[in-house]
């Protein structure tokens, strides 16, 4: 078959799947760590399974299995959640323009988009004879696929495997340091990198680690933004 006779839905999944292929492996590990301890915790899988499918948000729903476990407060459950996601709000001014003229697509996009289809679909060159919109849709969709499947995975099988988990959290952190390398090697100027990554250890060190992300964006949106003339003549330049 001849790639003009391919579809554009499929030509779209060919060419978003390979991007795919590192988040499994990073949401598969967290994803089974996730469902095995829902399962430990006194969960049955339809928790982890449904929460996965539902939710979608990693950090979010390792917090809710305490939640759950503890005493019925929402406002909590509402700040924490809007504490551990607020980055989102970054995210998704990022790709306004990204996401215009999607039609229904746009509405899965906003819902499903996480950290790591954030940085695919931000980042990812996707040749011109592949629809734009059904490649971020199949970026997200196997994203969701990937931790829904390992949650489920997990909470079904829980109770039948012992073997200590601590440090399968650090797959996710490989993987960001990964892109971060390819977008450095990818830039010919470094600014923007340059700026987030000191503004990131001053508020780490002002704030602790508990609490530095917010102010670290609120700082890099703000520095950035008084920035963008000077950095978009660079670009040019260069």
């Amino acid at each position: 078959m001849s790639m003009k006779e391919i579809s554009p839905k499929r030509k779209a999944f060919r060419c978003a799947f390979p991007y795919t292929i590192p988040i499994f492996a990073g949401f598969w590990f967290l994803g089974l760590t996730y469902g095995i301890y829902m399962n430990v915790s006194g969960f049955s899988f339809w928790y982890p399974m449904v929460m996965s499918l539902t939710i979608f948000a990693g950090s979010a729903e390792f917090v809710a299995v305490n939640m759950l476990m503890g005493a019925f407060d929402p406002l909590q459950a509402l700040v924490m959640t809007l504490m551990i996601n607020a980055r989102h709000l970054f995210y998704g001014i990022s790709m306004l323009d990204k996401f215009k003229g999607l039609g229904w697509k746009k509405i899965y996009l906003i819902f499903g988009m996480c950290d790591e289809s954030f940085s695919i679909n931000y980042t990812a060159d996707i040749p011109e004879d592949v629809d734009r919109g059904w490649f971020m849709f199949f970026v997200t969709l196997l994203n969701h696929f990937y931790w829904f499947s390992g949650a489920t995975l997990g909470g079904i099988f829980g109770s039948f495997i012992h073997f200590n988990t601590e440090g399968l959290d650090f797959v996710m952190t490989a993987m960001f340091v990964v892109i971060f390398l390819e977008q450095w090697l990818k830039e010919k100027q470094h600014t923007s990198a340059l700026v987030g990554l000191g503004i990131s250890v001053l508020c780490l060190l002002a704030f602790g680690a508990d609490n530095f992300i917010i102010p670290a964006m609120l700082a890099i949106l703000a520095i950035l933004t008084f920035l963008r003339g000077p950095l978009e003549k660079e670009a040019e330049r260069s």
